[in-house]
């Protein structure tokens, strides 16, 4: 008898699962219920819709040669029964039966099921204010919703657009209303833009790009309304600071994962609120698989759940599932978190832990922030980039990363996320044969130099303080001398306004140190604080015992009190 397996979902872990059931089984009976009209389209594609970058929403559905994957496409390539505009009441996991409605005709249909896959994602979140069923208020999660953002009130240019929530669909919705000619203001209730995924000193040029594109940043207000006219349509929103006008908002405060099947059927729920699964991706019933946004995965570095969704992930869950089903003994390891995001000028990624997010799991951490050009400085199109790493100090290995910059950072990232996975030392990354040539890296790249930076510290041989640190010292009044060693020509250009600080170039240390008191701390900085490192060395050289250079220098310095 045919193999009989029932995919619930049609966007991306469903339709991926289902490919590879057939190409591995072609005799299996493999049919996909979606309650919507459109299957497997790239989700994340849809800002780019909604900025009009992506002219039609079908390319957001097309294989790489431009072939829509409709009900039609999955028939006749790939021999797969597609019910959409089909939702599914309830499942009888003891008689493995799917029963559904026929949302056009409303036929209840029933459908038997030898293997049944939860591929049913994720909802957007409501939160508990009033005016979130004007029109006009939009969430963002399907091709459906960013159809409606560009249609339902006309022409975007000139509109005003309120956006709650800084997170990462936030964020890249704010470049794309910016392309269609919106003004727009964010309103992020915590005190930094995308949540917790990023530490102060990274989300701070988030900020500024934001503000240098004309984006009004609202950090620490809440939403406590949103309030209409007499027609129904959105007038603006209220918060506990004051009222905003608004033509158009956009709800983005985070997705909570689909469980009411896998409830109603007493499947086990994890403690991040999503499906449990295993290593295969079963279900606490062996014959039910699931994967994508309605799971929880566990986090590679803490062992521990993690609700975390993404695309790419609902694309691996796929492939595990399918192989597993098809009787090949394949498991899903985990996640890091990684993420990347573009806005505007600015490349932002991530993976791990945060520094914030160690300490708490009590790791003992060693940081490194490391800005430099993204390829051979002498070129004229050489970016600047900020690669954070955060290092247990223990076991010399990394925890996590964060790059920000105008330049690659997602290549830096790569090779981070592969030392984490493989579960090799932060230290290996320096010895890794990286292709370099001018116009793609320095000869060093960056992410080796941040990484042999990291292991300068873990072996004793340099200290540092962080911007943050620095900071600290100088709001309780330490005295300590803040050496710049940079040309004055460069001080003249931007410097950091505080009296502690002394300008003694690098070039002019080692004749200027009666200068210098032996019995005061001395914190050397330069631009990125390569010179500050060796301005740290040669104090320390010449007997000075009070010396730590400050990491990332003035590039990394993520306070307003730097003056031209």
């Amino acid at each position: 008898m045919k193999q009989q397996v029932v995919i619930i979902g049609g966007v991306a872990c469903g339709p991926k699962a289902a490919a590879r059931i057939k190409r591995l089984n072609p005799e299996a009976e493999v049919t996909i219920i979606e309650k919507g009209e459109l299957l497997s389209y790239a989700g994340c594609g849809l800002p780019f819709y909604i900025s009009g970058e992506v002219k039609s929403h079908n390319e957001l559905m097309a294989t790489p040669t431009g072939v829509v994957r409709d009900t039609l496409f999955f028939r006749m390539v790939k021999d797969i029964h597609v019910k959409n505009h089909t939702l599914v009441q309830r499942v009888d996991k003891e008689k493995k039966i799917v029963h559904a409605t026929d949302l056009e005709s409303g036929e209840t249909i029933e459908i038997s099921y030898d293997t049944l896959v939860l591929a049913v994602g994720s909802k957007y979140q409501v939160p508990p204010i009033q005016g979130t069923d004007l029109k006009g208020v939009h969430f963002l999660q399907t091709v459906e919703d960013a159809r409606k953002i560009r249609g339902e009130i006309g022409p975007l240019a000139g509109k005003r657009a309120v956006i709650i929530g800084a997170g990462l669909i936030g964020i890249e919705v704010t470049e794309a209303f910016t392309k269609q000619g919106l003004s727009i203001t964010i309103i992020e209730r915590l005190d930094k833009a995308m949540g917790e995924l990023l530490d102060f000193e990274i989300a701070y040029h988030v900020h500024e790009e934001l503000e240098a594109n004309g984006v009004d940043l609202r950090l620490g207000e809440s939403v406590l309304s949103i309030s209409g006219d007499d027609q129904g349509n959105v007038k603006s929103v209220i918060t506990d600071k004051e009222e905003i006008p608004a033509d158009i908002v956009l709800i983005a405060v985070g997705v909570r994962p689909n469980i009411r099947l896998a409830k109603e059927m007493g499947l086990a729920i994890g403690e991040t609120g999503a499906i449990r699964t295993n290593r295969h991706m079963q279900t606490s019933d062996p014959s039910i698989y699931a994967g994508g946004d309605c799971v929880e995965n566990t986090h590679l570095v803490t062992g521990k759940p993690i609700y975390a969704p993404m695309g790419s992930t609902a694309n691996k869950h796929g492939r595990v599932i399918a192989d597993n089903i098809c009787g090949i003994q394949s498991a899903f390891k985990g996640i890091l978190g990684t993420a990347i995001v573009k806005l505007f000028n600015l490349n932002i990624a991530r993976t791990g832990l945060t520094e914030k997010m160690a300490k708490k799991e009590g790791y003992d951490v060693v940081t490194v922030l490391n800005p430099s050009p993204d390829k051979a400085h002498f070129l004229s199109d050489a970016k600047m980039i900020i690669i954070k790493l955060v290092v247990d100090k223990a076991s010399k290995k990394l925890l996590g990363a964060q790059i920000v910059g105008a330049g690659d950072v997602a290549k830096r990232m790569e090779v981070v996320v592969a030392n984490m996975t493989s579960g090799s030392l932060v230290t290996d990354i320096g010895h890794y044969d990286l292709a370099y040539a001018p116009p793609f890296s320095p000869a060093m790249d960056n992410i080796i130099t941040a990484a042999n930076i990291a292991e300068n510290k873990l072996n004793g041989l340099v200290r540092s303080y962080t911007p943050m640190e620095v900071k600290e010292k100088m709001e309780r009044g330490d005295s300590f001398i803040f050496l710049d060693v940079r040309s004055p020509d460069e001080y003249k250009a931007l410097r950091i306004d505080d009296p502690r600080v002394k300008l003694i170039p690098l070039g002019k240390l080692r004749s200027a140190l009666g200068d210098l008191p032996r019995d005061q701390e001395i914190v050397p900085f330069c631009k990125i604080s390569l010179r500050g490192y060796e301005a740290a060395r040669i104090l320390e050289g010449e007997g000075y015992k009070k010396v730590r250079f400050m990491d990332g220098g003035i590039v990394c310095w993520p306070y307003d009190n730097v003056t031209a």
